[in-house]
């Protein structure tokens, strides 16, 4: 069964079913649109959701220590990669579904308006044609009338005896003439009914089913496209799946990383004073009477016992340098901490001289590279900053052995210094090798493994494969993407949930 065969006399019929097709491929490209809106709507709503609450340096960051804050911290970043996904849904949804589809009903619009222009165009010509024929029929009816009466008039001019032989002549030749124009007319309206007939038979049997026939595989195809719309809008979500369960594992995982017992060690460790305990309050005697004024206890008078926690409030002292202001054990590590960071920029203040100093005599063996005289007020500057920074390690030293005492101090003391010496005398190997240019060439930030593919489509994004290697040229900075440096070259962003 076909339209072109069982649906020969259904044109508008037709034209309403495919008009309605249409109009339903255009509302499931305005649906998905819809529903892209509302994922790009609540991804966003995830992201400012996650950087409201995530926690940012200052007192934050020293909480982010605990295991319960840092889990927290972690779960909003999962949070986070899960609003990427939402927002990957919503962009291939609206390239994969909405602009195919748009592209493609323009396509179809115009496709169904030349098949029914066709239909139109060829119910046009075999109506002019039935016109026509009816034309050579009025014609044949009249010629023949009149050749009726012609012969009559002639059969009753020849019985007529007053008539002339002349009369009945004339009357007869016209007679003649007439049935000899009706004969024509007859053969013209003969051969137009045969020529209508055969455009008739054309028309039904032929052209209007093949066009109808091209409609109903017009529509077919319309119908597929959109099942695969329909699957697509499922498939589309279901590739992100694996992933949307991944940042759910690791929201799951970061809640089984807590531990209770670690979290209050660690703020013992950060909040323990180190005082003793006070003693007990000495029992004075008031039944000895008033001593004199050169009494002993005149001279030595009773020690007023200071209040303490919690039966009071501190009062915060003012800031030190040399952390005084802090309970011992609090100071001995805000000040064990300084030397580390200032042994750290020691290291590096000295690896920068060394390096300073090599490319020097570099320049000094070929001129051609630089001059070093230009090398000067840096290695001037390092050299200042060298002393400078190795005059606050002995303070900060100095007072940590005033702050632990003894052999304590002594081998902290030893440790920072023999540290310092073996890295001033064993300096790293660096800028062994020089390019002949020096140019500043960008420093991969880290490693990661891809761990699904993604179709970089979209400008300024590149394509990747499951198990690839690549290199971080920029972490991700809260929008769910990162730029990475494939080995053969290619340099774009990807999702940031896609590596590991």
């Amino acid at each position: 069964m076909d339209w072109g065969t069982d649906l020969w006399d259904q044109y508008d019929h037709i034209d309403k079913h495919t008009q309605s097709g249409l109009d339903l491929v255009e509302r499931y490209i305005k649906f998905v649109k819809e529903r892209t809106e509302i994922e790009q709507g609540y991804a966003k709503q995830l992201r400012n959701l996650s950087k409201k609450y995530a926690k940012r340096g200052g007192k934050d960051e020293q909480d982010c220590k605990f295991s319960n804050h840092a889990s927290l911290q972690e779960i909003l970043n999962e949070l986070n990669d899960y609003a990427g996904q939402r927002e990957l849904i919503a962009e291939n949804m609206m390239t994969g579904i909405c602009v195919d589809l748009t592209k493609y009903l323009q396509d179809l619009k115009q496709e169904r308006k030349t098949h029914l222009a066709d239909a139109k165009k060829a119910q046009q010509n075999l109506e002019i044609s039935f016109k026509q024929l009816e034309s050579t029929k009025k014609r044949f009816a009249k010629e023949w009338a009149e050749t009726e009466k012609a012969t009559q008039q002639a059969e009753k001019t020849e019985n007529d005896v007053n008539a002339t032989r002349l009369d009945v002549e004339k009357a007869k030749t016209h007679a003649h003439g007439r049935t000899h124009m009706a004969e024509e007319c007859r053969n013209d309206y003969a051969a137009q009914l045969q020529k209508y007939n055969k455009e008739q038979n054309f028309f039904y049997y032929t052209e209007i089913p093949q066009i109808f026939n091209k409609m109903q595989d017009m529509d077919e195809l319309r119908i597929r496209r959109m099942a695969e719309g329909y699957c697509q809008f499922a498939d589309i979500e279901k590739k992100v799946q694996p992933i949307i369960s991944k940042c759910l594992e690791g929201i799951s995982t970061a809640g089984g990383k807590i531990n209770e017992k670690q979290d209050s060690m660690l703020f013992i460790e950060q909040h323990k004073s180190g005082f003793e305990r006070p003693a007990d309050v000495e029992f004075e005697d008031y039944t000895q009477g008033i001593k004199s004024a050169t009494s002993e206890s005149s001279l030595n008078p009773p020690k007023v016992r200071a209040k303490l926690w919690p039966f009071s409030k501190k009062t915060k002292p003012p800031l030190a340098e040399d952390f005084s202001h802090l309970p011992p054990e609090q100071r001995k590590k805000r000040l064990q901490s300084k030397i580390d960071e200032i042994s750290k920029e020691l290291q590096k203040a000295l690896d920068q001289s060394e390096a300073l100093e090599k490319m020097k005599g570099v320049y000094e063996q070929n001129t051609q590279m630089g001059d070093p005289s230009s090398l000067e007020p840096q290695i001037s500057e390092t050299s200042q900053n060298i002393g400078r920074l190795r005059g606050e390690l002995a303070k900060y030293e100095m007072w940590l052995s005033e702050a632990v005492g003894g052999e304590e101090s002594s081998n902290a003391i030893n440790n920072n210094t023999q540290h310092t010496g073996v890295a001033a005398e064993q300096p790293q190997n660096i800028y062994l090798e020089f390019d002949d240019d020096f140019d500043d060439v960008e420093t991969p930030v880290g490693q990661c493994m891809a761990l699904y593919t993604f179709q970089g489509n979209s400008e300024g994004t590149i394509s990747i494969t499951e198990g690839e290697m690549l290199s971080v040229m920029e972490e991700d900075k809260g929008d769910g993407w990162m730029r990475v440096l494939r080995a053969g070259g290619e340099e774009g962003y990807i999702p940031s949930s896609y590596v590991k």
